[in-house]
């Protein structure tokens, strides 16, 4: 059974930088894609960014060019690494394998 916990959200200023983690279990990590989704307040859940098992990245447009989707498959964790952070970027991010997303961990990003 795959389980993915989220880390490393929190309260930042407009312009600040977080990078977020996710740990994965129960799962063949190396080969499988990982991607992070969010969903702000009374908004759908949205895509954010994607690593396949070969390392070939995707982003959505909003946060291309501010956020970096890593993988370290020597600790099967994902990270996000998230620059020049905008308060449209508050949301609860999720890690998402397959069908599988984690608890999520909250950013909030202050103006």
């Amino acid at each position: 059974q795959v389980r993915l916990v989220e880390s490393g959200g929190g309260l930042v200023q407009a312009g600040d930088s977080l990078r977020l983690s996710c740990a994965a279990s129960g799962t063949i990590f190396s080969r499988v894609a990982m991607s992070w989704y969010r969903q702000a307040p009374g908004k759908q859940r949205e895509f954010v960014a994607v690593i396949t098992g070969g390392g070939t990245t995707n982003y959505a447009d909003s946060v291309k060019g501010r956020f970096t989707i890593s993988r370290d498959n020597a600790k099967n964790t994902v990270y996000l690494q998230m620059d020049n952070l905008k308060p449209e970027d508050t949301a609860v991010y999720y890690c998402k394998s397959g069908v599988t997303s984690g608890q999520g961990t909250q950013v909030t990003v202050s103006s």
